[in-house]
């Protein structure tokens, strides 16, 4: 099972994305609530993925996943975004990112993200 930090500036969606998780066997390892802490935890934790939010005060998702695959070129990282934001997640996939998925989103579209990434 998966070791995840969640990084969203909303702690509901946290608690939420927590609860799926452990519903399925899943860490909540740590969170964090932008692009900087995400960063640090990240380095801090080595989680198997990470699931981050795009829209973010002081760093969004697209600057954290960039520094995050140069710190870690196999890091694992779903992102999680509005509908309407076509174009970061055009720029998260020339990233690397592992997968998105868009808010709001099933319980089991989340699960199945992070099984394929820990594959």
């Amino acid at each position: 099972m998966a070791n995840v930090l969640v990084v969203d500036d909303a702690l509901f969606m946290c608690m939420n994305i927590k609860q799926m998780l452990e519903r399925h066997g899943h860490t909540m390892i740590g969170q964090a609530s932008n692009g900087i802490e995400a960063i640090e935890k990240y380095k801090e934790l080595n989680p198997d993925v990470v699931i981050m939010d795009i829209t973010m005060p002081e760093m969004n998702g697209i600057d954290a996943l960039r520094h995050i695959k140069e710190y870690d070129a196999n890091a694992k990282v779903i992102i999680c975004s509005a509908m309407s934001q076509q174009k970061l997640l055009a720029q998260a996939i020339e990233l690397g990112v592992s997968n998105f998925i868009v808010k709001p989103f099933k319980e089991d579209f989340l699960i199945d993200a992070v099984e394929k990434a820990v594959e």
